[in-house]
């Protein structure tokens, strides 16, 4: 009787041990649907609305470098793809960068969760571009002699930067995006 026991609690737990296997990783699939960029946008405007309300401890302690949130689509369209992924991943960086820094100039602890959360929508959206098979680009490490900057001394104005270059560059990239683009062969 033990023996049976033993057969079938042995055959039970290479049962379990098949179901809870760790696979072969799978590759990331393609993140298409702009719903997901849509509620980062969103997001991005409920923290900009808090700023605003703001009245103590919601400065920012210095200015910062952000990316030209203004497209020229003629100019943006003769880019090639990889330009383009690099011009929103390093105003991906440089928001990332800001934020980090609003983050620690910022006292007023309401504030916090806003701009937590923006930090790790950004990084969501690399995440987003990654499944994309785009090119991953790291920016130089000083965001001193970049194209394409501007500063802003204000947490408003960085939040604001935030908003439309979501709205802008990143929607640009993500909608054209060739892993996205349907076959019509």
């Amino acid at each position: 009787m033990l023996q049976k026991t033993g057969r079938g609690l042995l055959a039970l737990l290479l049962i379990v041990l098949e179901w809870t296997r760790p696979g072969l990783p799978s590759p990331l699939r393609p993140i298409c649907d702009l719903r997901v960029l849509n509620h980062f946008i969103k997001e991005a405007l409920d923290a900009e609305v808090a700023m605003k309300s703001c009245r103590e401890g919601c400065s920012l302690s210095e200015s910062v470098t952000v990316p030209q949130t203004t497209v020229d689509l003629d100019v943006w369209e003769k880019k090639n793809a990889l330009q383009q992924a690099q011009e929103v991943q390093t105003g991906l960086w440089l928001l990332q960068q800001a934020l980090s820094l609003l983050r620690t100039s910022v006292t007023n602890t309401a504030l916090h969760s806003h701009i937590d959360n923006s930090i790790r929508n950004l990084l969501s959206i690399n995440a987003v571009l990654r499944s994309l098979n785009i090119q991953e680009y790291t920016p130089p490490a000083s965001a001193a002699g970049l194209e394409g900057t501007w500063r802003v001394s204000s947490a408003t104005d960085l939040l604001q930067v935030h908003v439309n270059f979501l709205r802008g560059k990143v929607q640009l990239l993500l909608s054209k995006a060739q892993a996205c683009q349907q076959d019509v062969s």
